[in-house]
This record gives C-alpha cells, sequence and structure tokens, in this order.
C-alpha cells in the first residue's frame, strides 16, 4: 500500500508542476503585481482543487464501480489527456519562453485563482478520470481518494506557493530559456509514462 501511494504521489507531484491556467494566474499575480497577490490565487487554486475532491469523493466512486465500462472510458480519458499534456510540455520545450506580462493584474486574486481552477478542464479529467486508479488497494476507495486529494492540496500549495514567490523576486532567473526547456522536457517524459502505465492498470 505504500508503494501505491508513493506511486499516487508521484503522479501528483508530476500533475502540480504541468504549466496550465493555474500557474499562468499566478504567473501574472505574482510578477504583474506582488508576491502577496501571487499567494492569495494560489489560495483561491487550492481551495479549488478541494472543492473538486469532494464532489469526486461523494459522487464517481458508486459510478465507476457499478460499470466496468464507465470505469474503462473514464480511466483512458484520462490516460489520453496525461500523454497529450505529455506531448505538450515536449512540444512547448522546443519552442522559445513566452514573455511574462508585466501590467498590473485586475480583480480579487483569491476569487480568480479560485475560478481559473474550478473551470479548468486538466483537473476535471483528472479527478473524474484518473484518481480512483491511484487511490491505494488497501483503503476504502472514499478514504483513499480523500487522502490523495489532501496530498494534492498540499503539492499545490507548496509547488505555486514557493512558484509566486521565487517569480516575485528572482524574474530574471524564470525567464532563462535552458531552465524553462529542462523543466518542460523532464514534465512531459514523466506524464507520458504516467499516462501509459495508467492506460495499461486494470480495474
Amino acid at each position: 500500500m505504500l508503494l501505491q501511494f508513493l506511486a499516487a504521489s508521484s503522479v501528483l507531484a508530476a500533475l502540480t508542476v504541468v504549466p496550465g491556467p493555474d500557474m499562468a494566474v499566478v504567473t501574472k499575480q505574482a510578477v504583474g503585481s506582488s508576491w502577496q497577490d501571487g499567494l492569495r490565487a494560489v489560495g483561491g487554486i487550492t481551495v479549488g482543487l478541494l472543492i473538486w475532491g469532494l464532489l469526486t469523493v461523494v459522487g464517481l466512486v458508486a459510478i465507476v464501480a457499478a460499470s466496468v465500462t464507465v470505469y474503462t472510458v473514464v480511466k483512458l480519458a484520462g490516460a489520453a489527456y496525461l500523454v497529450f499534456l505529455g506531448f505538450q510540455a515536449l512540444l512547448h520545450s522546443r519552442r522559445d519562453p513566452v514573455a511574462l506580462v508585466a501590467a498590473p493584474p485586475a480583480g480579487n486574486p483569491w476569487r480568480t485563482g479560485l475560478v481559473s481552477n474550478l473551470v479548468n478542464p486538466k483537473i476535471a479529467v483528472f479527478y473524474t478520470g484518473l484518481l480512483p486508479t491511484l487511490a491505494p488497494s488497501g483503503l476504502p476507495p472514499h478514504i483513499g481518494m480523500t487522502l490523495l486529494v489532501l496530498v494534492h492540496a498540499i503539492l499545490t500549495l507548496g509547488w505555486l506557493g514557493g512558484y509566486a514567490m521565487l517569480l516575485a523576486n528572482a524574474r530574471a532567473f524564470f525567464e532563462r530559456p535552458s531552465v524553462r526547456r529542462s523543466m518542460d522536457r523532464v514534465t512531459g517524459l514523466v506524464l507520458i509514462g504516467f499516462g501509459v502505465k495508467v492506460a495499461a492498470s486494470q480495474p
């Protein structure tokens, strides 16, 4: 069970560091405004994850368990999205990094972070398609998924919170093409590998 939990945590960590809407919001707040607004956006994003997790834990297990077909469909959809994200990261590593937006962001940063996460299709696909397959088999499904949701929230809070602080104080470092390319390449390969593994897993 411990090995399953560590493997699942590795998937969650890989997904957490993938550039996406959440990271874009934090980047805009931390660079265009301040590290405080960056952290407020991270707080909203984390609450969004917990909401997704709650909806998944209370409603998805019965649906997936009732039909092998539904289980297979959501599993393959989630695996395909992981592979897609992996190839997207690899392709992105071949392009020049996008310049950070310097204009001060408008609106409430906490609300912006929350909304960006709630409408993020990556989170929707992951929580409905992959989370049940990652839950440790030695625990009841709802407990295992709840534990993984909390781990994901903690990883997100730590990663994006640290990212916001570093961006606000070390913008030049994160704009280096070599740093951005290396992150994209490693993340892309990890995501593709996990996507293949999830697609081959059994109910």
